[in-house]
């Protein structure tokens, strides 16, 4: 157990750190006033395949990071992660088969994508939040101002963000499935396990019919 907790702990840390690095050097995305940094959020999608504690731990480590490393805004942006990572966590801990397609690609997995959608607009939801707050207190650049709130805040800030997540969510989907068949990745593993002791279930009943 206390090895298992170690293995977390030092998972949970090496996210944080590609967390705080990956939006330092990663390419951005401008669009007028807002801008996306690809795959910055891939490290606390990666720690919702392990466990909730290490998504929450995640979480937190990266808000705490901005707030030393960036200005506040961006530090509130990153802690309101926490609330779509646990939310995220706990689903993929209790629906683990979520992960497996039987299509080729994910892309083509509905309840999967579904599932991506519904992460991305507690994702966005929140971020919009903390954004409209220091838009009402105006301490944003005037650049934000003077497109409105509608075009600058909800548009670009909103459904921008839920673009952006949707895509990070892939990636980390990919990165995490391509992971999880060499190293033991809880969720997948878990998720593996149930298909393995279903399976032979479908073909009894099958078998049966016949």
């Amino acid at each position: 157990m206390k090895k298992h907790s170690v293995r977390h702990l030092t998972i949970a840390a090496l996210l944080v750190a590609m967390g705080i690095i990956i939006p330092m050097v990663m390419p951005r995305i401008t669009v007028g006033p807002a801008s996306f940094t690809l795959a910055s959020h891939v490290p606390l999608f990666l720690a919702m395949f392990f466990s909730p504690a290490v998504a929450i731990a995640v979480a937190l480590g990266t808000g705490f990071g901005f707030f030393l490393s960036a200005t506040p805004i961006i530090a509130l942006r990153a802690m309101s992660h926490l609330l779509f990572a646990a939310v995220g966590a706990l689903y993929l801990q209790k629906h683990p088969t979520l992960v497996l397609s039987k299509n080729k690609f994910v892309l083509f997995n509905g309840k999967f994508q579904l599932f991506n959608l519904g992460i991305g607009l507690i994702h966005s939801a929140a971020e919009l939040a903390v954004v409209s707050v220091f838009y009402t207190m105006g301490n944003l650049p005037e650049t934000y101002y003077s497109q409105g709130y509608m075009y600058s805040i909800f548009l670009l800030m909103g459904f921008g963000g839920l673009i952006h997540s949707l895509v990070d969510y892939n990636i980390a989907y990919f990165v995490a499935n391509a992971l999880s068949k060499q190293f033991d990745l809880p969720v997948f593993t878990q998720a593996r396990k149930m298909e393995q002791q279903t399976t032979p279930v479908f073909a009894a009943k099958k078998e049966k019919l016949i």
